[in-house]
């Protein structure tokens, strides 16, 4: 699946990925290829992306490694979308 990261100042992350773990505000909760269309809010948390992920070196600072090995962003709030097997999450 496709997973696009949106900030108000750039887009962090755009690439192809196998699972986005998200903050939701009810808990964190996991998509995978081919997820049923969703719409949540996020709370303060880590999304988490699994899969070979390249991070441009200019927003590679705001990432980190999650305690599971995949690479994680550290947000405040936000929203996220899936639909036709793409992952949209914009951050605050």
């Amino acid at each position: 699946m496709h997973l696009e990261i949106v900030s108000p100042e750039a887009t962090l992350f755009s690439g192809d990925v196998t699972s986005v773990t998200v903050p939701g505000v009810n808990g964190e909760f996991q998509v995978l290829d081919n997820h049923a269309p969703i719409v949540s809010l996020l709370q303060q948390g880590n999304v988490k992306i699994g899969g070979e992920v390249k991070i441009d070196e200019e927003y590679a600072s705001k990432f980190i490694k999650s305690t599971e090995g995949k690479t994680a962003l550290p947000i405040s709030s936000g929203t996220m979308e899936m639909r036709d097997n793409k992952v949209i999450v914009l951050v605050d």
